[in-house]
């Protein structure tokens, strides 16, 4: 099947996966059927659908009425009923495999004979749940990310049997709804974002928990000096401290001492009221500027582009898929593969194998991939070859953006870029660059694929507007133009 023949979709699953992957897949014009196991459940998916459509509405930001995309939406809790005539389903159940592989077995039996069907999985397997199926080699991952509607990345897996025919109409599927798709070649632990995020809680962990440094110094560090969304510390409040806990402890892996005592005193975030800060008495994440100073980031991002060369070299993924995926999928301000070649793959070696010689531990084996580039002289950027090729026509080339148009206008300076990376990505840099920090959005009104910001300039900026810059927590809300630019407009300070 490919992509042309996909005219229904049915999503199985009225959560807030489930109702935000159906919102957009009717907002990109397709029928779409929201089935969950009854009424009650698929009323609430409904109703947060028509919210969030009225809210976009409000903003301006879709072509249509609310009342036209809901036209395109149906319910159902009956299984059979909900699968019976469409070209593909997306699950999006609770994550348990039991329940995934009773579902895929239904589905075996109740959809088409050429239907995809697809799992939202975020980590179970792909293999695993097309094992439940006699139809293994039309089965795929789609993992959307949370919450569908705003977050522009899916992860495409295959399973072990998925034929490219399979997964090559699931991503042009995600292209069609207007989402930027990665494939993950192989079906690993993690995929592809959470492998390469990991080590960033993980390590930070580990630096704590030795004592070298604490946890504000790290989280100011990550945010103020190398330019991530947020700390993390501060990104584990938010996720849940058990939900790192726990899938450390199912891929084998240590955990470190910090995170089990904050698992064992129940102190597990934002949603606890407390974790590595106090959201209930306290001021939550509040660490600073200039906190940071003297922290080994080396260390923490060594292991990022570590798991990032160990999946290009097992042939799971590109550094482009790789870039791209934690860029959009993890806030990354830019991907770890350029971020890699940048500070010189020798380097990181050179920090993988200080830190394994030290601690003897697995988590710094240098990567086979990055220990041949390095052999064959490709260190990054300055050689002219890393992860990626550097040159006029090469594939690291371009990267950066490029000015178009500029404007001055009574004091409102209008600049129009060439989009070479994310918007996020740019607003990072922008507050990165300004020594400073006196960039303060005003508004926001872009999307993915292009975006406006009214920056006003302010010759001191208060610590607050600084770390509303830094921490580009709000993201923006996808549009469906696709121009390819990005206009920035601030007003002189």
């Amino acid at each position: 099947m490919n992509v042309d023949a996909i005219e229904r979709v049915a999503v199985l699953g009225a959560g807030n996966m489930g109702h935000g992957v159906t919102e957009v897949v009717a907002l990109a014009g397709y029928e779409v059927t929201m089935r969950d196991i009854n009424e009650e459940v698929t009323s609430d998916g409904y109703r947060s659908i028509e919210w969030s459509l009225e809210k976009l509405a409000e903003k301006g930001l879709i072509n249509e009425s609310p009342e036209e995309v809901l036209s395109r939406i149906s319910t159902e809790t009956d299984l059979e009923a909900a699968v019976s005539e469409v070209n593909l389903v997306i699950e999006a159940a609770p994550e348990r495999m039991e329940l995934k592989k009773e579902i895929f077995s239904d589905l075996d039996e109740f959809t088409p004979e050429g239907a995809i069907l697809a799992s939202n999985t975020s980590s179970l397997s792909i293999t695993e749940i097309a094992g439940a199926t006699a139809r293994r080699k039309q089965v795929v991952g789609m993992h959307f990310f949370n919450p569908p509607v705003k977050m522009d990345l899916v992860e495409v897996i295959y399973g072990a049997e998925t034929t490219d025919e399979t997964a090559e109409a699931a991503y042009e599927f995600v292209e069609a709804i207007g989402k930027t798709p990665i494939y993950v070649r192989k079906d690993v632990n993690g995929f592809v974002v959470n492998s390469v995020l990991g080590p960033f809680g993980d390590e930070a962990g580990w630096m704590v928990s030795e004592g070298l440094y604490e946890i504000r110094e790290v989280d100011a560090a990550m945010v103020f000096e190398r330019g991530y969304p947020m700390g993390p510390f501060e990104l584990g409040d938010l996720t849940g401290i058990d939900i790192g806990y726990h899938v450390r402890k199912e891929a084998g892996k240590e955990v470190p001492p910090i995170v089990e005592e904050k698992v064992e005193a129940e102190e597990l975030g934002q949603k606890t009221g407390k974790g590595y800060y106090d959201y209930e008495s306290g001021e939550g994440a509040n660490y600073e500027p200039g906190q940071g100073e003297g922290v080994d980031t080396l260390r923490i991002e060594a292991r990022i582009i570590n798991e990032a060369a160990k999946l290009i070299g097992d042939d799971v993924a590109t550094a482009e898929a790789i870039d791209t995926g934690l860029r959009l999928g993890a806030g990354f301000p830019e991907g770890p593969c350029r971020r890699a070649d940048k500070l010189g793959l020798d380097q990181v070696l050179e920090k993988l194998e200080t830190l394994h010689e030290e601690y003897g531990s697995e988590r710094y084996e240098p990567a086979g991939h990055l220990r041949d580039l390095v052999k064959s002289g490709k260190t990054g950027e300055e050689s002219g070859a890393g992860f990626y090729e550097y040159g006029t026509n090469g594939e690291g080339a371009g990267r950066e953006y490029t000015t178009i148009n500029t404007s001055l206008n009574e004091g409102l300076l209008e600049i129009e870029l060439q989009r070479g990376m994310r918007w996020q990505s740019l607003r990072r840099k922008l507050a990165t660059d300004h020594k400073d920090g006196s960039l303060k959005v005003l508004c926001e009104l872009g999307g993915w694929n292009s975006a406006k910001t009214v920056l006003e300039c302010y010759q001191h900026a208060d610590l607050e507007s600084q770390r509303a810059m830094q921490a580009s927590r709000d993201q923006p809300t996808p549009l469906t133009d696709t121009s390819g630019t990005i206009v920035a407009a601030g007003s002189s300070g």
